[in-house]
């Protein structure tokens, strides 16, 4: 069913235009008009171009391409429309961070990391097949790789996390950090592009893990859901004071189950479980088993209270 438009003459409409000037205004005066909106990257087009990366990357499995097809013509029509569209996307957010710094940038820049990007591609695939391997092989409810590709949110969210790790380290953040909300939303596990993590990268199940920016992960590392590799509150700091190292790192082939919050620069050596629930704030030697106390059973007797049960208990 269709609405009438609302009538241009109503006093209220007028008020709220006016409210909405007025946030603007007291917004620009507190973060000043250095920034140029007009060059921001889009997000849809990121999500976008994004889409066309991942058909080159799986041309089969996530592509479409079918047999018979020139399968190498297929992954360089793709990966020419998204680079394209990537390029002026950095092309965007330099001359965002230019106008906000009063500076120029070099107009060839966006194409050079384009560049530099596409010659990564190779080495993201392997590291993503190793992802996708790790969880083939610990998981036994998986009944293919194309299975985890496809289905896995650890997986999807690690093909994100590939790319935008790369833009970041190329020195485009805002871009690398909207292919990171974009797999959040799709999986939710937020990983920030930041983050370095090694080969065989395994997330079960997924959803909650959060992965701060300056988090190193090793090899053939596991985690389940609810997992936060984060960062200590610290007030009073705001902004680029907080850019140092502050997250943990996590050395090779270690288990992190349901629930653990790790918190800071430390370090959980290789090899060593992490149990559910734990909350860290301190380093782990290698080989390590860290576990909440065990549940105990009660017996619960007729006529007592649960708070009587429990007060014996202790």
């Amino acid at each position: 069913m269709s609405r009438d438009p609302i009538p241009e003459n109503l006093e209220w409409l007028g008020s709220a235009v006016e409210a909405l000037g007025v946030s603007r205004r007291l917004w620009r005066t507190r973060e000043g008009e250095a920034r140029d909106v007009e060059s921001f990257p889009s997000r849809r087009a990121v999500e976008r171009d994004l889409e066309l990366l991942f058909a080159a990357l799986y041309p089969r499995r996530l592509g479409g391409l079918r047999g018979g097809s020139d399968e190498d013509a297929f992954v360089g029509s793709k990966l020419r429309t998204a680079l394209s569209g990537f390029e002026g996307q950095l092309a965007a957010e330099f001359g965002y961070w230019a106008k906000e710094a009063r500076a120029e940038f070099d107009p060839d820049q966006a194409a050079s990391l384009v560049r530099l990007f596409a010659a990564s591609l190779g080495q993201v695939r392997r590291q993503v097949d190793s992802d996708i391997e790790a969880a083939f092989l610990s998981d036994p409810a998986a009944r293919s790789v194309d299975e985890v590709l496809i289905c896995y949110p650890g997986a999807i969210a690690c093909l994100h996390h590939r790319l935008a790790h790369e833009f970041y380290n190329l020195g485009a953040p805002m871009v690398a950090r909207m292919i990171s909300e974009i797999a959040n939303e799709r999986t939710g596990i937020d990983i920030h592009p930041g983050a370095t993590i090694g080969a065989g990268f395994f997330i079960d199940h997924g959803t909650g893990v959060v992965i701060g920016e300056t988090a190193v992960v090793g090899e053939r590392v596991r985690l389940y859901q609810h997992v936060t590799l984060g960062a200590p509150s610290a007030p009073g700091e705001l902004g680029s004071a907080r850019r140092y190292i502050r997250h943990p790192t996590v050395e090779d082939d270690v288990v992190i189950y349901a629930g653990a919050t790790i918190l800071g620069p430390v370090t959980i050596g290789a090899r060593s479980v992490i149990g559910g629930n734990v909350w860290l704030l301190s380093d782990v030697p290698p080989d390590s088993v860290v576990v909440q106390p065990e549940a105990r059973q009660l017996e619960r007797r007729d006529g007592h209270a649960l708070r009587d049960i429990l007060a014996e208990a202790d």
